[in-house]
């Protein structure tokens, strides 16, 4: 679905707005996806965008979320950046997405096999990505269930911390950002998590 102009956005609930993602997935999964007229979406965008969705998620290339919901152009908006963790410009870039343009949903979508979180389980260091894979040690020291071969060999340990990565991305937004904090109790967003499957192309989104 794509939304052309702020009252449409209006009308849409964060729970439809959710259910537009989850449709889309359904479409990419069947191979059914729309047909964009994306030149055409340029033109229509040009003077104002009104996504109805904001997705955190990883610079890996088989990520694409505006593929992966079959969405085109001013569709939603994409947030990414290595291993889908939270920093202040990333919070930046959310509040303005909810807040000022009123996106209806946010979504933090980790994905199986991620690059970023197997350097982290393999405590990866090098210059700046140091810093960043710092960011998933959290993810790591929650996993309790795996008690041996804990590293980035170990493919069930990786996709257990890329969910947990996902909480702890989720609980920063909530305690780092008072204002997407706030305009979910209010009602007026939805914040939820989920984990793209690499292998077939599901997300599969946590209750």
């Amino acid at each position: 679905m794509w939304v052309k102009n702020i009252e449409s956005l209006e009308k849409i609930t964060p729970a439809q707005a959710l259910d537009i993602l989850k449709e889309g997935n359904k479409r990419f999964l069947q191979n059914k996806n729309t047909k964009h007229n994306l030149l055409e979406q340029v033109e229509q965008t040009s003077n104002g965008q009104f996504p109805v969705a904001t997705i955190l998620s990883c610079i890996d290339s088989r990520t694409s979320s505006e593929l992966i919901f079959d969405q085109g152009i001013g569709g939603i908006f994409s947030v990414r950046i290595a291993g889908n963790i939270v920093n202040e410009d990333i919070l930046g870039s959310m509040e303005y997405a909810c807040a000022v343009a009123k996106s209806k949903v946010l979504v933090v979508m980790g994905h199986t096999k991620c690059g970023a979180v197997i350097s982290a389980c393999n405590n990866h260091k090098s210059g700046n990505i140091t810093t960043l894979l710092n960011k998933i040690r959290p993810a790591i020291e929650l996993e309790k269930s795996v008690k041996s071969e804990r590293n980035g060999q170990n493919i069930f340990f990786v996709n257990r911390v890329c969910e947990l990565n996902v909480e702890v991305a989720i609980q920063k937004i909530r305690t780092q950002s008072p204002v997407l904090n706030n305009l979910e109790k209010e009602g007026k967003i939805k914040i939820v998590g989920g984990i793209y499957d690499i292998d077939n192309g599901e997300v599969s989104f946590f209750d």
